[in-house]
């Protein structure tokens, strides 16, 4: 019934085995693979035909992670899995961007991929196997793809790359300070496609070397698939690509003139203004037949491209007057919102971001149920890009996942630097808000994230910047990077290259390629060039700030304590019973984990006083001959018992209350009375013995030794 194939192969610490056949047979391809215990299916289909005027190729990526792949139910009212997780949206984008570029040009029959985990061993991340069994998939399916791809993710241990490191490394990346990088790297046979990363300020050299670290490895996975392929993949799908050369020249003999004049206006407003006036002519000098052709757009945005590249390349001159390493001019401003935490305006050239911090408790942390399990996040970063950024209309409000993607790059930047939670026990909130944008509104909101943060006076290990690189890549093997690109050059371009890190080195790194890879040689020159750039920028965001600022008087003050953790059921009572009255009575918040850490927050000194002054009474033991301030709590014939810290009784014996004869402690002590005892010790049951005689009642002085021996 089943015509099943299966391949295997030792793969780092683990067994890596795609499979297909026996599942799925309706898809045009099926793959499960599987790493350790983790496996991914992967289903691809696509259309046999192009939808009539069509004119972009519609590729959907779609990764879901079931619960039931880790043998757990989903949280919430509804008790199964709804809108995609970050995490899902992430893994999607990490899967789409290194296929998208290796279908054939002129392709565009619609295409879905869907990756779906059905089962998770919890130390083997599932986005890497699924950009595998994707791969796969899509070599059986006979689409017209350029692949195989494989991809891997390397880790930095003590100057050394590792592959695949388990999820429990990565998910610890931020407090295990051998573990320096999280890298997956997606590319073919001969060229890298795709990197994603974060990383704790590596050089040049060291990123570079593991991206080679991980092209090397993924070659044995590559062959595997290759080997699959070549016993059960379908025959390749029929597609010619269409041949509009003859509606090229028609295109360019139309318009050329106008089009080159309109890329020569620097001002964006103006050039996009131009662009769309030279296109709309070009279009209405076209016979009928030539503007129904599906193959238009493909026409004109060749026409645009060869314009565009071909002057940067002959003369390194760009569309806004630029030459290849120069960054646009650059304003930073701090402090702008009056109520905020922390704000600040970063400005580079026609691209701003508005970006704001808050700084938050143990209440406002982000709490996140994965597969591998729940942990809460003290970090956000949230990316918005409105319209009007563009000077466009259009959907307001929904969270795409251009957002999201974006968002998390910013936030990968930044993480590296953030200050321990033991030293700086805060929730962080950054905003930013893109107000304009023409070209890397990432790469803005990681400086405007960095400065925002040090407004609030968060104590980053140093400011932090980002700068986005371009490639132009010729048939005829001539190319040029190009130092923070404008939204035509990412357009008409061949790479995006995201750098963000510190003087000291990088902390994140973002590649997408459009064309069928890059070769180290430009890959390394494009890092050496976008040191260059971040140096720059660096230097721009130090006029405005160089470190942190101090607190906003609407932020909260917190302050940590640390107590046994046997004192913890202590502290906070049956109930609850006892950190809720503490709560009341100070009016601070008060936060405790499993470890013994306690977080005291309010915007009041005073309460936080308060809330660690009564923990520290419950938990602290107190100390033999000290001098503590009490109050009578029960008189008896023989003494005084006394309230003397937090909770803790002792008895003042009647011998101990005067240096005189006393007939009964009422002659000198009523209840609610406070006096000031010493700690003479425990007698041989535990039993706390105290003395006042020895201590001045007016003061809480200790008497002079020689007083207490002649009257002793």
């Amino acid at each position: 019934m089943f015509n099943e194939t299966k391949k295997s192969m030792e793969w780092g610490d683990e067994t890596l085995t795609l499979e297909t056949g026996k599942v799925a047979r309706q898809a045009d391809g099926s793959v499960i693979a599987t790493l350790g215990e983790t496996s991914v299916m992967a289903n691809v289909t696509f259309a046999k035909s192009q939808k009539e005027g069509q004119d972009f190729f519609p590729l959907t990526v779609h990764y879901n992670e079931k619960y039931y792949a880790a043998g757990k139910i989903p949280g919430g009212f509804f008790k199964r899995e709804a809108r995609p997780t970050e995490k899902e949206t992430l893994t999607s984008r990490l899967i789409d961007r290194p296929i998208r570029p290796l279908f054939v040009e002129g392709f565009k029959n619609e295409v879905l991929v869907i990756c779906t985990v059905l089962s998770h061993d919890l130390v083997n991340d599932p986005d890497v196997v699924a950009m595998i069994a994707a791969s796969a998939a899509l070599t059986l399916s006979g689409a017209p793809f350029m692949g195989p791809i494989a991809g891997a993710r390397v880790g930095f241990v003590d100057g050394e790359y590792v592959l695949n490191p388990s999820i429990d490394d990565m998910h610890k990346l931020r407090d295990n300070p051998e573990q320096r990088l999280d890298l997956v790297v997606a590319g073919t046979k001969d060229a890298v496609m795709m990197v994603e990363s974060e990383a704790y300020e590596l050089s040049e050299a060291e990123m570079l070397g593991a991206v080679k670290f991980a092209h090397e490895s993924i070659q044995p996975v590559i062959d595997l698939i290759i080997d699959l392929a070549e016993e059960c993949a379908n025959e390749p799908f029929d597609f010619q690509p269409a041949d509009y050369s003859g509606l090229y020249e028609a295109v360019k003999k139309a318009g050329e003139a106008d089009m080159r004049a309109a890329f020569a206006i620097t001002d964006k407003q103006e050039r996009t203004a131009a662009v769309a006036a030279a296109r709309t002519k070009i279009v209405e000098s076209l016979s009928e037949d030539e503007q129904a052709d599906a193959n238009l757009g493909s026409a004109l945005k060749k026409l645009e491209a060869g314009i565009l590249r071909g002057d940067v390349v002959k003369t390194g001159k760009r569309i806004d007057g630029r030459d290849t390493t120069t960054v646009r001019p650059i304003v930073c401003e701090t402090g702008l919102l009056p109520r905020t935490h922390g704000s600040a305006l970063f400005t580079r050239g026609e691209t701003q971001g508005l970006v704001v911090t808050t700084l938050g408790t143990g209440d406002d942390e982000q709490m996140i149920d994965a597969l591998h399990g729940t942990y809460k996040s003290n970090f956000m970063l949230h990316y918005n890009f409105p319209p009007y950024s563009v000077g466009e209309v259009g959907r307001f409000g929904f969270t795409g996942r251009r957002e999201i993607g974006h968002g998390k790059l910013a936030w990968r930047a930044l993480q590296a630097v953030l200050p321990s939670a033991t030293d700086f026990p805060y929730t962080l909130r950054v905003v930013s808000e893109i107000t304009e944008s023409n070209g890397s509104s990432s790469m803005a909101s990681v400086c405007g994230g960095s400065l925002s943060m040090m407004d609030a006076g968060v104590p980053l290990k140093a400011p932090v910047a980002g700068v986005a690189m371009g490639l132009i890549l010729e048939d005829s093997g001539e190319y040029a990077i190009l130092t923070d690109i404008l939204g035509d050059e990412d357009h008409l371009g061949d790479m995006d290259f995201k750098v963000a890190g510190t003087e000291n080195g990088i902390t994140s790194l973002q590649m997408d390629i459009k064309v069928a890879g890059i070769t180290p040689e430009i890959m390394e020159k494009a890092l050496a060039q976008a040191r260059d750039g971040r140096m720059h920028i660096l230097g721009e965001m130090a006029n405005a700030l160089t470190e942190a600022g101090d607190f906003s008087i609407h932020a909260p003050r917190i302050e940590t304590m640390n107590i046994p953790t046997d004192k913890i059921r202590e502290v906070i009572g049956s109930g609850g019973k006892v950190i809720r009255e503490i709560v009341e009575v100070s009016g601070a918040k008060v936060d405790i984990n499993d470890d013994g850490v306690i977080k005291i927050a309010s915007p009041n000194g005073e309460a936080i006083q308060k809330a660690y002054d009564m923990i520290h009474a419950i938990v602290a033991e107190p100390e033999e001959g000290e001098i503590y301030r009490g109050k009578v709590v029960k008189i008896v014939d023989f003494g005084a018992f006394v309230n003397f810290f937090g909770k803790r009784d002792g008895l003042v014996h009647v011998s101990q209350i005067e240096n005189r004869r006393l007939n009964h402690p009422s002659d000198v002590l009523k209840e609610g009375q406070e006096v000031w005892v010493k700690l003479l010790g425990f007698d041989d049951r535990g039993k706390v013995r105290l003395a006042m005689k020895m201590v001045d009642q007016e003061t809480g002085q200790e008497v002079q030794k020689e007083k207490e021996e002649a009257e002793g």
